[in-house]
């Protein structure tokens, strides 16, 4: 079976490539190959490569930027998925697009269900909302929207390699303390969107992360031990808890996004592993790199 893997060399997209199931022909295309916010260059490729599967792994993921930027955040997050949603409607294929936790709140206390209303506080978060919206309008429940929240890899710009990179430079770091998530493994998304692709009657809205909750805070302090522990860094510095408050952002984000990840555990089949077996993991595979 041949899948359209779009996003190619971003983080989740590399995460699919390495991951992905020898009964699957991979085609994957970066922005440079296809650029997901041009309708006629989506339809041309989807008729050219006559997918059966195409995973929307491209995003717009530059939270604080697309204040800025809202015309470029819509285009690829709203735009692009509308594109390829009535491409895969055209093509008879089925559509996987990935979303993000920043499509809520962050008001309520308990983890967020698929069928929670959404609220997003930003740009990025509500132009992903819209392209949610943009895929139903046009598939409905035929489409499966996956949500999740902190991705990270071993490539890339995210607060993992962020983390090492200050871990390395500066005497000490302040780090957030009252923003409650859940960091996931691309590699773990990687092989959970594999294990839903093989399933191809359940599609609709679903959550999946890693297990376990963390602030920012004890994400940046985990870090710090399993990079020592990995050999990645000598010595620890200090790490002090501070409030949003005290660390201005342009976007506001949710101040709680643990996503409930039950039904899609239960209809996928799907095992959880904690984050912080999984930061090991992969940091274990920085280190032999």
């Amino acid at each position: 079976m041949k899948v359209l893997i779009t996003g190619a060399n971003g983080q989740l997209g590399l995460a699919l490539q390495n991951t992905v199931p020898e009964t699957w022909d991979v085609i994957a295309d970066d922005r440079e190959r296809l650029n997901i916010t041009n309708a006629e260059a989506v339809a041309d490729a989807v008729r050219r490569e006559a997918p059966s599967l195409i995973i929307n792994a491209a995003a717009y993921t530059a939270v604080d930027k697309a204040e800025g930027e809202p015309e470029q955040a819509y285009a690829v997050n709203a735009a692009g998925p509308e594109n390829l949603a009535r491409a895969a409607q055209a093509a008879g294929a089925r559509f996987i697009h990935i979303s993000t936790d920043f499509v809520f709140d962050g008001a309520q206390s308990t983890p967020y269900r698929p069928d929670d209303p959404v609220n997003p506080l930003c740009v990025y978060g509500a132009s992903k909302a819209e392209g949610e919206a943009r895929i139903r309008g046009i598939l409905g429940d035929e489409a499966l929207i996956v949500r999740t929240s902190w991705v990270y890899a071993k490539e890339g710009g995210n607060f993992v390699n962020t983390m090492l990179r200050l871990m390395r430079t500066k005497p000490a770091l302040t780090i957030v303390a009252d923003q409650i998530g859940t960091p996931t493994w691309a590699a773990s998304l990687a092989k959970f969107l594999w294990r839903a692709a093989a399933y191809p009657d359940i599609n609709g809205t679903h959550h999946y992360s890693d297990a376990g909750v963390a602030s920012w805070y004890d994400f940046a302090i985990a870090i710090q031990e399993e990079a020592i522990a990995a050999g990645l860094l000598n010595e620890s510095v200090p790490i002090k808890p501070i409030a949003s408050n005290d660390y201005p952002q342009i976007a506001r984000r949710p101040a709680f996004s643990v996503l409930d990840k039950r039904v899609a555990v239960e209809r996928f089949g799907a095992e959880l592993t904690h984050w912080r077996q999984a930061l090991r993991q992969m940091l274990s595979i920085d280190n032999n790199a």
